[in-house]
């Protein structure tokens, strides 16, 4: 990124004291960790460290000619308006817009697709300094009442709060203690489910990073708007179980609960439902009695997804991957449950991601296919193929639909557009899909293409390359390889502000790597990467940057690599392994003690997921 005064002299950084009398052993092997006591994020001597290492950084930055200038370039590319897509309920509409610098999206509000927009919630003015973030919110199907979620300082603790979208007014109602939640709305608005944590214990610092015990006996609790908390509804708890957590959701109907329950952070679930009329009081019977839902357990073991789709009557049709690494659509009588047929088996190499009931009794189906979706119109009754929608390479970032909506509206990001809103009308023979909003980043020119690499045991690995129009390819270029292969997330293609800048103004090229660990191909390709087999990984990311240097995009002495958490693992286990590979290497935020992961935070919980 452009000279640095002093290059040709290593850079001095800072001395970390070293102490050897901390040793653990491990089945007869003793290992010396000689940095323990900066494991602990209060020490002073952990901040001074930090603060040593954040000067030389800022030392190194402040003699790059070039950095004042890569500064504007992200800024000029980065004010411009962003939006989402829009969602309705009830009579209104709803969607998020950023002008350009705003540090928050604003919500919107308008009464038809055409009408005056106007803010109904701007979290930009919660705090001077931008440390109140709004994190989650949901508008009650008739739109009168939005409920969302606000963190501070970065914490994963956020609390609740109501407003009456008529008169923009906030409600008392103030939920605590709340993390890793839902917010699922009764038809009737008058309340929704949540997920609460009890309060952890007096003096103790929740985001210290150490606390283990802070995340476990979650209950799935009701609250009447306008209520208090103390008054809210208990609707699910296990107390023999307690890293098990709850999220409800509704059926489009309005008749049923449908319970998922997660143990860690697992994705395979446990699927129950409860049919709100059968309930003689209602949900808010159950307060007086102390009582819980009398949920009904259609799935009682942690084998497989179970993803709740549609519904007619007791005719449930779900997503799950069941016997299906890959994800089909399965349909069963829920009073009937011994009978399950599948409607949409499993593709032999795509992944079924998502499917949406629309337009009454068809169906919205996502595919993954080689890391680029695929949009396909569908006959819910049977699954049988109606339209393909015609799409460029690139990734559905968001699907604003519901079932009895002959209109929906479709996000669309690729490499080379930092997104496209699509207005689909499915009432008509074909369905039209025109562009609704389209958000533009002029001045830029770049080529992107897709390659496939052989691994070390011969498995086809796809990634992504990116850089400007016509390069030669004669190992002369600066390239950044960026990778991830964890918890079945796939790297699917997506908008870089921060890329963009790279290859247009630095000639680099830029690669994602889609190596095993993720969900590109499904389960098994999870699988494949996880737990002992997590060397995969490592080799997959080292093939991808062989490849690189062998067919000349790059030379060792011009690669660098990047991954952040797991990639950050990833990242940290290459240049070990192979450290003639890489001339530069960007760890963020790594997992890097994989023996001991298990005693920090939620690691006990998604290191057996990994």
């Amino acid at each position: 990124m452009g000279s640095v005064s002093g290059d040709a002299t290593r850079l001095s950084y800072p001395p970390a004291r070293r102490d050897d009398s901390v040793v653990d052993d491990y089945h007869g092997v003793q290992l010396f960790t000689s940095m323990r006591r900066l494991e602990d994020p209060s020490s002073k001597e952990t901040d001074e460290f930090i603060d040593r290492q954040v000067e030389l950084c800022e030392k190194v930055l402040a003699g790059c000619p070039d950095a004042e200038n890569l500064r504007k370039e992200i800024k000029r590319l980065f004010d411009h308006p962003r939006y989402s897509a829009p969602i309705r309920r009830g009579n209104k509409y709803f969607y998020f817009h950023n002008s350009g610098m705003q540090e928050q999206s604003v919500l919107y509000m308008q009464d038809n697709l055409e009408g005056k927009a106007e803010v109904l919630f701007d979290p930009n003015t919660l705090s001077a300094d931008g440390s109140v973030i709004l994190t989650i919110f949901s508008i009650s199907e008739d739109g009168n009442y939005m409920a969302y979620g606000l963190n501070e300082n970065g914490s994963d603790w956020f609390t609740i709060h109501v407003m009456n979208t008529t008169d923009k007014q906030p409600m008392p109602d103030k939920l605590s203690w709340v993390k890793f939640s839902c917010i699922g709305w009764t038809h009737d608005g008058k309340g929704f489910f949540y997920g609460w944590f009890p309060a952890p214990r007096e003096g103790g610092d929740l985001d210290a990073g150490v606390e283990m015990n802070v995340n476990v006996n979650h209950q799935l609790c009701y609250h009447v708007v306008g209520t208090n908390q103390s008054e809210d509804i208990v609707c699910w708890k296990d107390s023999e179980n307690p890293k098990h957590s709850f999220r409800a959701s509704v059926t489009e109907d309005g008749k049923y609960i449908i319970l998922g329950t997660n143990e860690g952070c697992g994705s395979n679930n446990k699927l129950y439902y409860c049919e709100i009329s059968s309930l003689p009081q209602g949900i808010q019977g159950f307060r007086e009695t102390q009582k819980m839902l009398p949920f009904v357990k259609l799935i009682d073991n942690f084998d497989a997804q179970y993803q709740y789709v549609a519904n007619d009557g007791d005719e449930f049709t779900f997503l799950t991957n069941k016997d299906a690494p890959k994800s089909k659509l399965v349909r069963v009588n829920i009073k009937n449950p011994d009978v399950w047929t599948d409607i949409l088996p499993e593709h032999e190499k795509d992944v079924l991601e998502s499917a949406d009931a629309v337009n009454n009794n068809q169906l919205l189906v996502c595919y993954m296919s080689d890391v680029k979706s695929i949009l396909q119109l569908r006959d819910l009754s049977t699954g049988n193929l109606i339209h393909q929608l015609p799409l460029d390479i690139g990734s559905i970032s968001e699907i604003s639909c519901r079932r009895e909506d002959k209109e929906v509206f479709i996000g669309f990001v690729s490499f080379l557009s930092p997104g496209i809103i699509y207005r689909c009308n499915l009432a008509s023979t074909i369905p039209e899909m025109k562009v609704f909003r389209e958000i533009s980043v002029p001045g830029f020119d770049r080529k992107r293409f897709q390659v496939f690499v052989p691994s070390k045991d011969g498995t086809k690995l796809p990634m992504f390359v990116m850089s400007k129009k016509d390069i030669k390819l004669d190992g002369s270029h600066p390239t950044l390889l960026h990778g991830y292969g964890g918890f079945n997330i796939s790297i699917t293609p997506s908008f870089s502000f921060a890329r963009v800048v790279l290859c247009k103004n630095m000639g680099f090229i830029v690669c994602m790597a889609n190596i095993r660990g993720g969900g590109e191909y499904g389960e098994e390709w999870h699988k494949a990467g996880a737990l002992a087999m997590k060397q995969n990984c490592f080799d997959d990311f080292i093939s991808c940057a062989e490849f690189l240097i062998s067919d000349h995009y790059t030379s060792s002495t011009k690669l660098g690599i990047e991954g952040g958490s797991n990639g950050g693992l990833l990242v940290a286990a290459s240049i070990n392994q192979r450290p003639d590979l890489f001339q530069c290497a960007l760890s963020g935020g790594g997992v890097m003690d994989m023996l001991r992961f298990h005693k920090f935070t939620i690691g006990e919980e998604i290191g057996n997921y990994r």
